[in-house]
């Protein structure tokens, strides 16, 4: 276990958190919470010992151990191996059958381990450096961003791997849906504090807003109550005859602790102009072929068609083509074969992972905004940076010294600022923090026009994808339906587990045949569906349930205050005991909630299982 103490950090005036603790118990696998730059990657740095707090203490038990796996990825050695063995031991250094048997745990063969490091996808990249980790054998892993970049099978390895992990997990990652199949508890930092709970994000930022709503209630209550004091005391101070209940007013609100309003928290908060488009087809794709170079090409014979209004995603390994088809779809690439034909009212918006480069390091943030499109004006340039959370002076930070995220929101700025009816997106989330990527999908979502975007992040493909263009193997193809309906007819599940290109084996006659394996994991799948469906459809239920109950809390707090100021006290008691009513069912139903989104994971994580030992027969 290990107990973080009324730690205090901060630089110069910046506090990122004041007194805050709580515990890591056993086998606990923590998410932790937090808009970027509240301190999240500076904890796990204190925790990890790497750097002091102003004040507190972390305890940590003796001999316990604490594996840390940063975001960026920086390899020394010639040799997988000899890279693995930089996590050991001052006293067992030289131990380098430790790193072979972690290694080969993780997919490595005899042959990857003597390959230079950067020869691998970054997938596997990633696997090394959990194996550098690894090999110190930590009681307690801390990872930050551990799926930056990845795609989506790499993610889905990583995902099995931690749910099997027998000892503590501390998780930062901007991936919601990735956080909430893992943890056990989340941890937030919100307003230089921190708060801990079972459950995951949804959980946790659900009682942050009722523990809110309740403060703010208490708070204006207890306003009017010092009012009403302090009037008392003003009209018969005087009175001689009333002297003692006004020095018993006096004593009370004395006693009173005036609690300060709670400071708005800054949110992104923005949406797509839609430019009109009358038309049923955006665009049409016939026969494209490309490829680099004398490489053999990543994109033969596709054709396809987006319809008005249509969300279709890209998705598939790292280094297939994704952002090469996005950039063909842009006009920044030009196909070898074949075409792509527009309707003549498409106006597109377009980001991509490089065009972050394309900043100018010496212009502001509210000169990029201007200069984006000539009808900008500077008013308009800084409602956009306000929007984008450059409130006040920071629109005038320069571009050079921004964050990752805080140039992604520059990018996404410069888009808003043009009406469009077609939206090009490269992996927008990459760099936001969980908030941030929270209202890029409502911005999305609630956007007219159509959206080609390639993402790994299995939230936005649940929630948004209509179609997919999948790269598979060395394929690519259209599939017709939204995501789940992909993972429901075999999904990732046909692709092998690899880094590199490997040989392939010599013994194929030993392994089940194709057909089988496909009878099999149709089988599997047709069980999995069959036994969660139910109980995905009593999450559903519990949702609206929810979701109902929020509604008459929101309903009844709007008519209390028309009861308040028409004084209508039998009524304010009604709502009063309406909201109470609804905030318990509430709380009994996020309970319910847990239960069976708990029930639902174990059993999908027990089919998933089979699906993965199938694949290795």
């Amino acid at each position: 276990m290990i107990g973080i103490e009324n730690i205090t950090k901060g630089f110069g005036e910046h506090v990122l958190f004041d007194g805050i603790s709580f515990k890591l118990n056993s086998k606990e696998r923590i998410g932790l919470v937090g808009r970027n730059g509240h301190g999240k990657t500076t904890l796990f740095r204190i925790i990890a010992g790497m750097e002091a707090p102003d004040s507190g203490t972390v305890l940590i038990p003796k001999n316990y151990r604490i594996g840390y796996v940063r975001q960026h990825i920086d390899f020394s050695k010639p040799t997988v191996l000899e890279e693995a063995m930089t996590g050991l031991s001052e006293s067992e250094k030289d131990h380098y059958w430790k790193a072979e048997k972690i290694l080969a745990g993780l997919g490595f063969s005899v042959e990857d381990m003597q390959q230079p490091p950067d020869t691998f996808s970054g997938g596997y990249q990633v696997r090394l450096n959990l194996a550098k980790a690894l090999v110190s054998e930590p009681d307690l892993l801390l990872l930050d961003e551990p799926t930056n970049y990845l795609d989506i099978t790499s993610i889905r390895w990583i995902e099995r791997f931690l749910l099997n992990w027998p000892h503590e997990v501390m998780l930062i990652t901007h991936d919601r849906s990735f956080m909430d199949k893992l943890v056990t508890h989340t941890v937030g930092i919100h307003r230089r504090k921190v708060r801990k709970i079972a459950g995951n994000t949804e959980k946790y930022y659900a009682q942050i807003a009722m523990d809110e709503e309740v403060f703010e209630k208490t708070r204006l209550n207890d306003e009017k109550r010092r009012k009403e004091i302090e009037l008392f005391i003003t009209r018969f101070r005087a009175k001689a005859r009333l002297a003692n209940m006004v020095q018993s007013r006096v004593k009370t609100l004395s006693k009173m602790t005036q609690q300060e309003k709670l400071e708005r928290v800054k949110t992104l908060d923005f949406s797509f102009q839609t430019q009109p488009f009358a038309g049923k087809q955006v665009l049409a794709a016939e026969n494209l072929q490309f490829g680099y170079d004398s490489e053999a090409p990543l994109i033969r014979n596709l054709s396809f068609s987006i319809q008005a209004g249509e969300r279709i995603c890209i998705i598939g390994r790292n280094g297939r083509g994704k952002t090469t088809l996005l950039k063909l779809l842009a006009g920044t690439l030009s196909p070898q074969l074949g075409s792509i034909s527009y309707n003549p009212a498409v106006v597109s918006g377009v980001f991509e992972q490089t065009n972050i480069q394309t900043l100018i390091a010496s212009r502001t943030v509210e000169e990029e905004i201007l200069y984006a499109h000539p009808h900008v004006d500077r008013q308009l340039a800084r409602n956009i940076c306000g929007a984008m959370m450059f409130e006040g002076d920071a629109a005038l930070k320069k571009i050079g010294i921004l964050s990752g995220g805080e140039k992604s929101r520059v990018m996404l700025g410069k888009i808003l600022v043009t009406p469009v009816n077609l939206l090009l997106l490269d992996e927008p989330t990459n760099h936001l923090d969980m908030e941030s990527c929270d209202a890029l999908l409502e911005a999305i979502d609630s956007f007219d026009g159509a959206v080609i975007m390639v993402t790994h992040n299995e939230l936005f493909l649940h929630a948004l994808a209509e179609r997919l263009i999948v790269f598979n193997r060395d394929e690519v193809s259209v599939f017709d339906g939204g995501y789940q309906r992909f993972l429901d007819h075999g999904g990732w599940e046909d692709e092998t587990d690899e880094g590199r290109q490997r040989p392939a084996d010599s013994d194929n006659q030993e392994r089940i045949s194709s057909k089988k394996l496909r009878q099999l994991r149709s089988d599997i799948v047709t069980r999995r569906s069959k036994a969660l469906k139910p109980m995905e459809k009593r999450i559903a239920t519990i949702e609206s349930a929810i979701e109902r109950h929020e509604k008459i809390v929101t309903d009844s707090g709007i008519a209390m205050t028309e009861a308040s100021q028409s004084g209508d006290s039998v009524r304010i008691v009604q709502l009063s005991q309406g909201i109470h009513d609804a905030q318990q069912a509430i709380e009994r139903l996020f309970d319910e909630l847990e239960t069976v989104t708990a029930e639902h994971d174990a059993l999908k994580s027990q089919f998933d299982q089979e699906l993965e030992q199938l694949g290795k027969e």
